[in-house]
């Protein structure tokens, strides 16, 4: 693996994270990404390696809060969360690259997004050791709507068609299924979409899914802005949206392999939690009442082959 490669990749990324703000403050209207550049230090303040540009867009029109990260980031050391599947890699030294973000909309009824592409290599004695991409994007809707759920997950149906076709989107729903899972709640972070990780055999084929994922985003996402950002709502459906941003915040906080990977790797905590709501709420033995709007949540919070029941 060359430089000039990883080059490519990162001139990718810092692309898509200016695509990707750029339409959403034209979806948005209102407010525009304040940006923070940073550079990677620990506690005592020397510098690690790397560094990046988080974006925010707060209190807009649409968007209570949308962020989106770009990092570049390399350490002398993989921590723990990295190697637990790769014991051969301990001791490495790394360099990350990606993009993530996590929007939250203000509307109850237009769904929160989070979407990440990522890419990742070890090296020891100045040869690479493994490389791989990683990312996918994923819906978390309040009040589902079964016409957003079908677009969702039929543009990544369409972009998987490339790179294996119903194999690989059937492959990479399923992760996105089981890793957005809670277990101590039984239930599914969202309605999934697409998640990949070590993919890491072929440059070029791997390279062009991860750019086939990171342009999807807005095809999916985009869509469902326009049609849901005016939908009147009430004190009701904020109530429940803030109710159920807590398990967003459960989910990242206790499964989330991005935030562990960041936190235990001395990164900086600012961009590693802005993916958490600016505003939710815990209620003890809250339960929606039968047949009520809310109480319609839960049979989307499971894995279903969505494309053959609801097209």
């Amino acid at each position: 693996m060359h430089m000039n490669e990883f080059s490519d990749v990162r001139d990718y990324l810092t692309g898509l994270q200016d695509r990707i703000c750029a339409a959403i403050e034209t979806a948005d209207g209102g407010a525009r990404f304040q940006e923070d550049n940073w550079t990677r230090t620990d506690t005592a303040g020397a510098i690690l390696g790397g560094g990046g540009r988080t974006r925010i867009l707060r209190d807009g029109a649409v968007f209570e809060q949308a962020g989106i990260g770009f990092s570049d980031v390399s350490g002398t050391r993989l921590p723990p969360s990295a190697t637990a599947a790769r014991p051969e890699l301990a001791g490495a030294s790394w360099r990350a690259v990606g993009v993530s973000l996590v929007f939250h909309p203000r509307n109850p009824y237009l769904p929160t997004t989070h979407a990440n592409v990522r890419h990742f290599r070890a090296m020891r004695d100045g040869e690479t050791v493994a490389w791989w991409f990683g990312g996918g994007f994923d819906l978390t809707p309040f009040y589902p709507f079964d016409e957003d759920v079908l677009h969702w997950h039929q543009t990544a149906r369409d972009l998987c068609e490339p790179f294996g076709g119903e194999a690989r989107y059937d492959a990479h729903k399923q992760w996105c299924d089981e890793y957005f899972f809670l277990k101590h709640r039984d239930e599914t972070r969202g309605v999934g979409g697409l998640f990949f990780d070590d993919l890491g055999s072929d440059f070029e084929r791997d390279f062009a899914y991860q750019r086939a994922v990171g342009d999807g985003f807005l095809d999916a996402y985009l869509p469902l802005v326009e049609r849901r950002k005016d939908t009147p709502y009430g004190e009701r459906e904020r109530e429940f949206q803030l109710y159920r941003r807590g398990r967003y915040v459960e989910f990242n906080l206790v499964y989330d392999r991005g935030t562990l990977f960041g936190l235990q790797s001395g990164g900086r905590s600012e961009s590693i939690l802005m993916s958490l709501p600016p505003r939710v709420r815990w209620e003890y033995g809250f339960t929606p009442g039968p047949d009520s709007p809310e109480s319609r949540l839960a049979d989307y919070l499971r894995p279903r082959d969505w494309l053959s029941e609801l097209a």
